[in-house]
């Protein structure tokens, strides 16, 4: 167990806006971030960090949190995973008391897959060097590649003894359960006999990007016919080879800072351009490109640069994974190497400086690239040139930016020498197919949606939720908060009417609204925040040095939801939106009591309105009962609601 001082710690040094960045590619909006979903797939941002208040809120999806509650979402962290990793981030040591067998036993499958590849890890890099047949095959090879022992170091590489039993004895001599070794992939069993998957290989950790073991990449380093050259660890619930690239852990920051990615196809390419010095690189790990995986580089940048070999069948291969970056709206470029030559070879040869300027000189638009690469083995025969100039169409098809498409259409008639006219012919046949596939599948939801839409009434805009919601945000931001403020007394004046004369009390905050909606005998209605405006008074009342980071960390993750919810509520929507639905919170830039005061009177002024009504239907319903009273109650209601409605300043 971690200590709470420790926790505290953490809690004090972290930085909401550090941590997700390192995941996510955030951009200043006001005095806030934003950034794209990194739980849904959403090409307008809706994922918002608050640095002032410390937690992060994704409209897209719901979710939303402090520091902490976004490592468990994102990187699936137990609550101590996601401590000890901001601990390690800022260099906090933590205090930890040894856990028992008993709770070690308590580990979900999750996690215990997690340890074993962790423990997989460390026995790899002590085989590679702490061993002779580790230094003498394992570590020769990496040097033989240019690899030098810093880099080695820093990208876990290990070492698998060319022996059946050797690791899964040894994990089991440890106290790793076989069915967790089974499960990784490490382990394979067949019946009463044990073998090992990655026997006699060199061995390539792959990382999430918070730098947690998913699995492993193996390459076989004896000759053998039968062996792969290379081996992946199996899909198991924590690694899934689509929604995974290999150097994301070390590249994120750097592709986030450069605003771009270099994609690579292998292992060693991401390694030597990272030890050349250019460190925005990643793998697919030599599977085809996915749309997960092109996700996972959305989030950090819109760029890519996409690294070829001078092998023009791998490349043609390659070309479809263009597509798949076209539609999720990036741009790309595309580099080519001289034949013979791939990435890592090329790297190594070269200084950073020479291959920068290579690859800034070399680095064409897709466009370019696809039209001169299937152009020139199409050039002289013009049924081959016509399906080239349909699949290039194809491809600008992808694109959602319309003024991109067209610059695009320009820029291939220019290369294909053909007419834009017919460019933008063949377009409009592709976009009318699609339209036409899309408009048939709008009308079959649009028959399902009728129907349900016919079963339920249109839902209005809850105005007391609005307002209960917006109290509760008061409380948070300034419930401790010592103000002076305006209070309206009732009176009646020398001629007899209700006039409403203001007197001046200093109060904290949260007592001025506790006392208020005692004095109106006004109740929340929505039960969720009833819990939490009860939770928040009881604290504030407690502790005068009420801190939203410290509350906020305190409370069980449903109300921490609910709380980002409200406190970046004003992010998601203007002034113009709140007029629109008839309410009228005031604006930040004014005084805490006048938004208190306003806050509350705009409550009262909804709750007059209800009382209006309530007796207007009486009326309608007792026509015959009509009484002088009930006359004088609307009036006097009617009265106070245009009194308030004056001192806010809002026309009836």
């Amino acid at each position: 167990m971690i200590s709470p001082s420790s926790i505290d710690q953490v809690f004090e040094a972290s930085r909401v806006e550090e941590v997700i960045g390192d995941f996510v590619q955030l951009k200043k909006s006001g005095s806030n971030f934003k950034g794209l979903s990194p739980f849904s797939d959403e090409r307008s941002p809706s994922f918002m960090v608050s640095p002032v208040k410390q937690i992060w809120k994704d409209f897209s999806s719901g979710k939303g949190g402090n520091v902490v509650a976004f490592l468990m979402e994102h990187e699936h962290f137990t609550y101590p995973e996601a401590i000890k990793y901001l601990a390690k981030k800022y260099n906090i040591e933590i205090e930890e008391t040894e856990q028992t067998d008993e709770q070690k036993e308590k580990q979900d499958e999750r996690e215990s897959l997690y340890l074993v590849s962790e423990f997989a890890n460390a026995y790899f890099q002590k085989i590679l060097h702490k061993t002779d047949q580790g230094k003498s095959i394992g570590l020769s090879y990496f040097k033989e590649r240019g690899f030098t022992e810093d880099t080695i170091k820093k990208f876990d590489l290990g070492y698998s003894l060319n022996e059946w039993q050797a690791f899964t004895d040894e994990a089991l001599k440890q106290g790793y359960k076989l069915e967790f070794l089974e499960k990784t992939g490490l382990t394979i069993v067949k019946y009463d006999k044990r073998f090992y998957r990655f026997k006699g290989r060199v061995m390539f950790p792959i990382k999430s990007m918070s730098g947690r073991v998913l699995g492993f990449g193996g390459r076989i380093l004896i000759l053998d016919k039968k062996a792969a050259k290379y081996m992946n660890s199996p899909e198991s619930i924590i690694y899934h080879k689509s929604n995974v690239l290999y150097g994301i852990y070390h590249a994120k920051q750097s592709i986030a800072k450069e605003d771009n990615c270099y994609l690579v196809e292998g292992y060693t390419d991401v390694i030597q351009f990272h030890q050349t010095g250019i460190k925005n690189v990643v793998s697919s790990s030599g599977t085809a490109l996915t749309s997960e995986q092109i996700r996972l580089i959305n989030r950090l940048t819109k760029n890519i640069t996409v690294l070829f070999d001078g092998d023009a069948a791998g490349m043609r291969a390659s070309l479809r994974g263009i597509d798949l970056i076209l539609e999720q709206g990036m741009n790309v470029r595309v580099c080519t190497f001289p034949e013979g030559e791939d990435p890592d070879s090329f790297a190594k040869q070269n200084t950073l400086e020479e291959l920068t300027v290579y690859l800034e000189e070399n680095a064409k638009d897709f466009i370019q690239f696809k039209a001169s690469v299937l152009f020139e083995e199409s050039k002289n025969d013009p049924i081959k040139k016509a399906d080239t100039v349909r699949d290039i169409v194809n491809s600008i098809s992808k694109i959602p930016d319309r003024i991109k498409k067209e610059i695009y259409i320009q820029e291939c008639a220019r290369i294909m020498d053909i007419s834009e006219d017919v460019l933008f012919s063949t377009l409009a046949q592709i976009n009318k197919k699609e339209f036409q596939d899309a408009n048939t599948e709008y009308k079959t939801e649009k028959k399902a949606f009728d129907v349900i839409k016919n079963k339920q009434p249109v839902e209005k805009v809850d105005i007391q939720y609005v307002l209960e919601r917006k109290i509760i945000e008061v409380l948070l931001l300034y419930g401790n908060k010592t103000e002076d403020f305006e209070d309206l007394i009732l009176k009646e004046n020398d001629k007899g009417n209700l006039v409403l004369e203001p007197v001046i009390n200093t109060a904290k905050v949260f007592e001025k609204i506790f006392l208020d909606l005692q004095e109106d005998e006004m109740e929340f209605t929505n039960p969720k925040f009833k819990t939490l405006y009860y939770t928040i008074i009881d604290t504030l009342n407690q502790n005068p040095e009420f801190q939203l980071k410290t509350f906020i960390n305190t409370v069980d993750a449903d109300m921490a939801n609910e709380i980002t919810t409200i406190l970046m509520e004003d992010e998601r929507y203007t002034l113009d939106d709140w007029e629109r639905m008839q309410i009228f919170p005031k604006e930040k830039k004014h005084s805490v009591a006048q938004l208190v005061s306003e806050t509350i009177l705009s409550l009262r002024c909804f709750l007059i309105d209800q009382k209006v009504k309530e007796f207007q239907q009486k009326t309608v319903a007792n026509k015959a009962e009509i009484n002088k009273s009930i006359l004088e109650e609307v009036k006097d209601y009617s009265g106070l609601k245009m009194l308030l409605s004056r001192k806010l300043n809002r026309a009836l």
